[in-house]
C-alpha cells in the first residue's frame, strides 16, 4: 500500500484548487475596465483645452478623471491582492507537490520485480495496481489546474503592468490640467459681478473674528448689492451635490479627536481633489482664515452662507457670482496622482483619503445641518 499517501496527498491538492474560480477574472475585469474609463478621462484632458469654455470643459474632465482614477486605483488594489493570493496558494501547494513527487519518484525508481513481490502477496500488487490507476487522473486534474492558475497569475501581472502604465500616463495628464484649469480660471474676465466689501474690509474683518461661525455671522448682516438673479437655494435641499468627490468622516455636531463640536461637516477625499461650488454662488470671501487654511465662503441665495474650509488653493474673487459645478479650488497635500504605482497598489483603508475639507451651511448667525441638504447618493 506505498501509494496510499500519493493518493492522500492528491485529494488535498484537489480540494482548494477550484475555490477560487472566477476571482482573478473578475479583478481583472475591473481593473480592465477602470483603465479603460481612465483613458478616455485622459482623452477629455487633452481635448479640454481647445474648448470654448475651457474652465467648464477642463472641470468636467478633472472630475472624469478623478473617478477614473479612483476606479483604477481600487481595480489595481484588487488585482495586486488576488495575485498575493494565488502566490501564496501556489508557495502552500509547493511543499505538497514535493512530497508527492518524492513518493511517486521512489514508486518509480523501485525495480519492477520488486514491485510485483508486495508484502501482501499478489492481492496487494493488484490493489496497489489499481491505486496506481485511480491516482493517475487526479494528478492529471490537479496538474490542469495548477497550469490554469498559472495562467491567470501571468494574466494578472499583465493586467497588473498595464494599469501602472495608465496610471503613470493619468498622472503626468491630471498634473498638467490642474494648472492649467488654475491658469483658466484666472484668466477668466466674463463672470458676473455682485458688489460686496472690499478684499480689504474682508481681510480686515478675517483678523478680527475668533471663530468661523462669527465671521459667517458678520458676512451675513450685510448682503451684496444688486446683481444676476439666482436660482431659489430652498429648492436644493436634498438635491445639493457634494462640494468634492469624498466621504464624510464627521457629521454636525460630532466631537473630533479633541473633543471640540462643529456645526458642518468634515469630508475626507484624496490630496489635490477638485472641489467645486454644489450651486450658483456670489463669492463673498476667498483666503486664509484663523486656522482652516483657504476658506471660501459662497452665498448661495435666500440669505444662505455656504463655508468651504481647509482647501489648498483657491479660485475666484469676492464679488464674482459663479455656476453651479464651477471650481473654487484645489484641495492640498501631496497629490495622490504623484506618487509611485507601487503606493497606490499598496493603499488602502484611510490612507487613501488623508485630506479633509470642512463644510459649513448657515442662514444668518444660526448654523443649519448641511448633510440635511446634501443628495442621498452622495452622502
Amino acid at each position: 500500500m506505498r501509494l496510499a499517501p500519493a493518493f492522500l496527498l492528491c485529494v488535498m491538492l484537489a480540494q482548494p484548487a477550484g475555490a477560487q474560480t472566477g476571482a482573478p477574472t473578475e479583478a481583472g475585469a475591473r481593473a480592465e475596465q477602470a483603465a479603460q474609463a481612465l483613458k478616455a478621462a485622459i482623452d477629455g484632458l487633452q481635448k479640454a483645452n481647445g474648448a470654448r469654455n475651457r474652465v467648464a470643459a477642463l472641470t468636467r474632465t478633472i472630475r472624469a478623471y478623478e473617478t477614473g482614477m479612483g476606479a483604477l486605483r481600487d481595480g489595481l488594489r484588487r488585482v495586486t491582492l488576488r495575485e498575493a493570493g494565488l502566490s501564496a496558494e501556489l508557495n502552500a501547494k509547493r511543499g505538497q507537490i514535493s512530497s508527492l513527487l518524492g513518493v511517486l519518484t521512489s514508486v518509480e525508481r523501485t525495480p519492477a520485480p520488486l514491485l510485483l513481490l508486495h508484502p501482501q502477496g499478489p492481492l496487494g500488487a493488484v490493489r496497489s495496481a489499481m491505486i496506481v490507476q485511480d491516482v493517475t487522473p487526479e494528478l492529471q486534474r490537479e496538474a490542469e489546474t495548477l497550469r490554469h492558475q498559472l495562467q491567470r497569475l501571468a494574466r494578472l501581472r499583465a493586467i497588473q503592468q498595464a494599469a501602472a502604465d495608465t496610471l503613470r500616463e493619468g498622472m503626468n495628464a491630471a498634473q498638467k490640467a490642474r494648472t492649467d484649469l488654475s491658469e483658466a480660471v484666472s484668466n477668466r474676465t466674463n463672470l458676473p459681478q455682485r458688489l460686496t466689501r472690499s478684499p480689504e474690509q474682508l481681510r480686515r474683518i478675517a483678523d478680527s473674528v475668533t471663530t468661523l461661525q462669527d465671521f459667517s455671522a458678520v458676512l451675513s448682516k450685510r448682503l451684496p448689492g444688486p446683481g444676476p438673479q439666482l436660482p431659489p437655494f430652498t429648492q436644493a435641499k436634498g438635491k445639493l451635490p457634494m462640494p468634492v468627490d469624498g466621504t464624510i468622516l464627521r457629521h454636525a455636531g460630532q466631537p473630533d479627536a479633541a473633543g471640540i463640536k462643529r456645526p458642518g461637516i468634515v469630508i475626507a477625499t484624496r490630496p489635490r481633489a477638485l472641489v467645486t461650488a454644489p450651486w450658483p454662488s456670489t463669492i463673498r470671501y476667498i483666503g486664509p482664515l484663523l486656522d482652516y487654511g483657504n476658506v471660501i465662503v459662497l452665498e448661495p441665495g435666500d440669505g444662505y452662507l455656504l463655508v468651504l474650509a481647509g482647501l489648498g488653493e483657491v479660485y475666484g474673487k469676492v464679488g464674482q457670482v459663479i455656476a453651479a459645478g464651477d471650481p473654487v479650488g484645489l484641495m492640498g497635500g501631496r497629490g495622490a496622482d504623484s506618487g509611485t504605482v507601487g503606493d497606490v497598489a499598496q493603499e488602502g483603508g484611510g490612507v487613501e483619503r488623508p485630506e479633509t475639507l470642512y463644510m459649513e451651511l448657515s442662514k444668518g448667525d444660526t448654523p443649519v445641518d448641511p448633510e440635511t441638504w446634501l443628495a442621498k447618493t452622495r452622502r
